[in-house]
């Protein structure tokens, strides 16, 4: 097989069952592979209404087409599984070398299911895999894990914060890149599994080389070419950000209460490149290096937060010293923390309060002990405004928003309210052509054209999240390249259409799975505070989401229709 490794591996927690089967030829090439893949396991295998953290839920780790490939930034590995945050079902994918290591060891999927008697975690050398005791690691946050168990391989782990089950914990790998959102964190620690380590020496076989190579270079050239990923990126990170969407007005500031913050110079990317010494760091087959670490000072060896982070535990949470937001960034991912949910969550608590925080790290701590304040903070923004009786969390489907106020993006409003795992700016990235004009430059205050957009751009992300590659690489890279990378690999013709076809039939699926679990027209919406005087004509809103529902060949209550359905293969 090319490009894909044909093999499935399946582990049953409960009594320590390992069992390994042939990745389905039909699936992989409908659904191409890391979150198309996981998608579609999990819903053949679990009914929507399972309860996230029982031991029959199951918890995937999956690869695609082009993980481990020389094809750029393919050194991404995804997660699927339910939220214990919002009920819907979910991916979280992460760069680093995991996602690399774990397609090496000749595994497109791994699947792990049950809960284990004790502590454990799950050793994979190629086709070695054991169920080993972690009874001395339980207890450890993600960077004493990871020293520990790195001579091994490379490691995901989850810290104290999943251990104790906090809905907001996630998963992180190789000490700092997270499969951040959706407090898969917690599913992990409910099944007692502490972490997997992964060493492979099996290189993923190319149908087409030549083929291959000429697409690499095609990708290679556009993403050195374009100024937004070989320039900003490079020089910044995503920080590059902050002093941009302050300029344009749509950086949240306490907790979205105002659009604007009067600090943003002293958390952007140009304050942190003039007062701290910064070295980049690469995933694996990335030219860009986005990530930053900091080499000397006080602050030597942690890393530089990315611009949702930094808005978070800056402007969101009214907070404008950088050092601060840098150290609450670390006991984040050393506790295995979502940074937007709990920085979000920690913004609406201060609302609630009327007082500003000034102890960021200390509830950051509480969080990750889940104990006091942190307890209830845990638990996300929505269940904490409902246990207040105050409306001011700022979600959709009770995933808390990112960094971009919809009143100034309006085709992000309609991204952050349709999308399948809530309110996520990953699932169509509407800031690239209605602020950075990628590939060109629309009308941001308008709703009109959006609706067919988005629903292209949600498709989009669907494949490049399957293949599985960095977001980034789609600020150069077309869908035709992407096509022409994937064909090449496994040797499946796959046109444009069909390369966006797929994820239009991964896109639907995830629909299908939330309809079942429950969700309804009503929750394809943003919180109050975005309507009505000087915000989003609501009006204006419902119609583009029918609008949007009939480019999807949904019904008028965003139900999928039987047609679209055969169309699809579903």
């Amino acid at each position: 097989m090319h490009g894909w490794t044909g093999r499935i591996v399946i582990i049953d927690l409960t009594d320590s069952r390992i069992t390994q089967t042939k990745s389905d030829t039909a699936i992989l090439h409908s659904f191409i592979g890391g979150r198309g893949l996981g998608v579609k396991l999990y819903c053949d295998a679990i009914h929507p209404g399972i309860y996230p953290l029982a031991p029959e839920n199951i918890l995937i780790f999956a690869t695609g087409p082009l993980t481990g490939t020389a094809s750029p930034m393919s050194g991404r590995h995804v997660m699927v599984s339910k939220s214990p945050l919002t009920g819907t079902i979910f991916d979280s994918s992460s760069g680093g070398f995991f996602g690399k290591e774990l397609k090496f060891a000749g595994i497109d999927a791994l699947i792990i299911k049950g809960k284990a008697k004790q502590p454990v975690y799950i050793s994979i050398i190629n086709d070695d895999i054991d169920i080993l005791p972690a009874g001395k690691l339980w207890g450890e946050n993600v960077r004493s894990c990871t020293h520990k168990l790195s001579p091994q391989g490379h490691v995901a782990c989850i810290g104290r914060a999943g251990e104790r089950l906090v809905t907001i914990a996630n998963v992180m790998n190789d000490y700092f890149h997270a499969c951040g959102r959706g407090g898969l964190g917690a599913v992990m620690g409910s099944k007692n599994l502490k972490a997997v380590v992964v060493k492979g020496d099996q290189r993923p076989a190319i149908a087409d080389e030549e083929g291959f190579e000429k697409a690499r270079q095609d990708a290679l050239r556009l993403i050195k070419a374009g100024p937004v990923a070989s320039k900003g990126l490079s020089t910044y990170g995503t920080s590059a950000l902050v002093n941009l969407m302050n300029y344009m007005k749509i950086l949240p500031t306490r907790n979205f209460q105002n659009s604007e913050f009067g600090g943003a110079d002293r958390v952007s990317g140009e304050f942190i490149k003039e007062h701290y010494d910064i070295k980049g760091h690469a995933c694996y087959n990335c030219i860009i290096a986005c990530k930053h670490i900091i080499k000397s000072g006080a602050l030597e060896g942690h890393e530089i937060p990315e611009y949702e982070t930094l808005w978070a535990y800056g402007p969101d949470s009214n907070n404008a010293d950088m050092d601060d937001i840098i150290r609450a960034n670390r006991l984040c991912n050393d506790y295995g923390i979502d940074t937007i949910s709990s920085g979000s969550t920690i913004a609406a608590y201060a609302e609630i309060m009327n007082e500003d925080i000034t102890e960021l790290s200390e509830l950051v701590k509480k969080i990750g002990e889940n104990e006091g304040l942190g307890k209830e903070l845990g638990k996300g923004s929505k269940a904490l405004s409902g246990s207040y009786g105050k409306d001011v969390a700022m979600h959709a489907k009770g995933l808390e928003l990112p960094g971009y106020d919809p009143r100034g993006v309006l085709g992000m409003a309609l991204a952050y309210a349709t999308s399948n795992r809530g309110g996520c700016h990953l699932r169509a990235y509407m800031v690239a052509p209605e602020i950075l004009g990628k590939p060109k430059k629309i009308d941001r205050l308008t709703f009109s054209g959006k609706a067919g957009l988005v629903q292209i751009f949600q498709n989009e992300m669907a494949s490049l999240d399957s293949l599985v590659l960095c977001k980034f690489a789609s600020f150069a890279v077309s869908e035709e390249e992407f096509a022409n990378l994937l064909s090449s690999a496994t040797g499946i013709d796959y046109s444009t259409e069909e390369f966006l076809r797929c994820g239009e039939r991964i896109w639907n699926l995830e629909r299908l799975f939330n309809i079942r679990a429950g969700f309804t027209r009503k929750d394809d919406t943003l919180p109050e505070r975005f309507f009505g005087s000087g915000g989003i004509n609501r009006v204006e809103f419902e119609r583009t989401l029918d609008e949007y529902y009939h480019f999807r060949g949904w019904d008028e209550n965003g139900i999928p229709t039987e047609e679209k359905l055969r169309e699809l293969n579903l």
